[in-house]
């Protein structure tokens, strides 16, 4: 009797790993890989020697607890509010020798743009979403700023200003910001 079994045709495996390999390869080339992003900030130079006091008029003090709950100088605020507080206190005018703020000149807010810290202090179990919004209505806030001195001065939008002019604007309203983290042992 025939044997009635045949073998069944193999395909040659060997070049299978080098295939892949290829394939591997070309995906890892070909593959953008999207840029973290982060928060536009620069860092102040480094100081050796950094004994220059701030008035206390001058610092807005801004903590966000574990809770996520804002507060400004101790009272709990809506992140809503954020953005007006911050431009109140930066645009106070105190000492009233700014010329282009409109503030109100409050015994409690800065003397003038150029001095105005805002310090942001946030518990270790803060939310990081949390954290982000703050830090973006505190964007917020000197945005508006930079663009209605750039509209009385230069009658111009922001993005029209030249380099220079920018630069005058950024002078006008520094953002300084002084983050800090709370630890926890």
């Amino acid at each position: 009797m025939r044997n009635l079994r045949r073998n069944a045709p193999t395909v040659n495996a060997g070049s299978m790993a080098d295939i892949a390999f290829l394939l591997l390869i070309f995906f890892l080339v070909t593959t953008t890989i999207s840029a973290d992003k982060g928060l536009l900030r620069k860092l102040p130079a480094l100081c050796d020697d950094c004994t220059e006091t701030i008035n206390e008029r001058n610092i807005l003090r801004i903590f966000i607890n574990r809770n996520n709950e804002v507060m400004i100088n101790d009272n709990i605020v809506e992140i809503s509010e954020i953005k007006t507080i911050t431009k109140d206190f930066i645009d106070n005018n105190g000492e009233n020798v700014c010329d282009y703020c409109n503030g109100k000149q409050r015994s409690n807010s800065s003397d003038k743009p150029s001095e105005a810290v805002v310090s942001l202090k946030h518990d270790a179990l803060t939310n990081y979403g949390v954290f982000i919004y703050v830090q973006d209505e505190l964007s917020k806030a000197y945005l508006e700023l930079r663009t209605a001195y750039a509209q009385k001065v230069y009658n111009k939008s922001p993005n029209q200003l030249t380099d220079k002019e920018l630069i005058e604007v950024k002078k006008a309203y520094p953002f300084i910001l002084s983050e800090v983290k709370v630890e926890r042992y």
